[in-house]
């Protein structure tokens, strides 16, 4: 009667691994089409001043970015203050108005977004901001950190 009663022999179930590449590629395909690299290079410094009331952006693609602080020189050291629009330092802040307007034909839903730094100088930025109103871009965000409660 021993016979009777047999062990049955388990085999060992594998998950199959046939799709895994192709779904590594789709992932690696989503993730380079989703990303934004950054566009700028800043050759300016920009520490932004604190606030208290901050509203986020939410499409990022409708902002032009206006810099405005010292000039970063080599050795860590600041130049005098200087405007950067995308990659360019602007020599002649006439060229502001021409360029922010060409943006704006572009993208007539422009939002212009200045990231000053802190210790810049008020005329610089009043000049920057005539410009602004010269070529119609009236859509101007200040850009700033949050204030850290006491």
């Amino acid at each position: 009667m021993a016979g009777h009663f047999q062990k049955k022999v388990t085999t060992k179930q594998d998950i199959p691994t046939a799709s895994l590449p192709d779904i590594i590629f789709m992932l690696l395909i989503f993730f380079m089409v989703s990303t934004v690299l950054r566009e700028t290079t800043v050759q300016v410094r920009t520490t932004l001043p604190q606030a208290e009331a901050l509203t986020k952006i939410d499409q990022k693609r409708l902002v032009s970015y206006i810099y405005i602080g010292p000039r970063k020189l080599d050795g860590n050291r600041l130049g005098e203050t200087g405007v950067q629009i995308d990659d360019a330092l602007v020599e002649d802040l006439g060229n502001v108005r021409t360029i922010m307007y060409r943006k704006l034909v572009e993208q007539p839903k422009l939002i212009v977004s200045l990231k000053v730094d802190e210790t810049s100088e008020m005329g610089i930025v009043l000049d920057v901001q005539q410009e602004l109103r010269e070529a119609g871009t009236l859509r101007i965000n200040y850009s700033s950190r949050r204030e850290i409660p006491s």
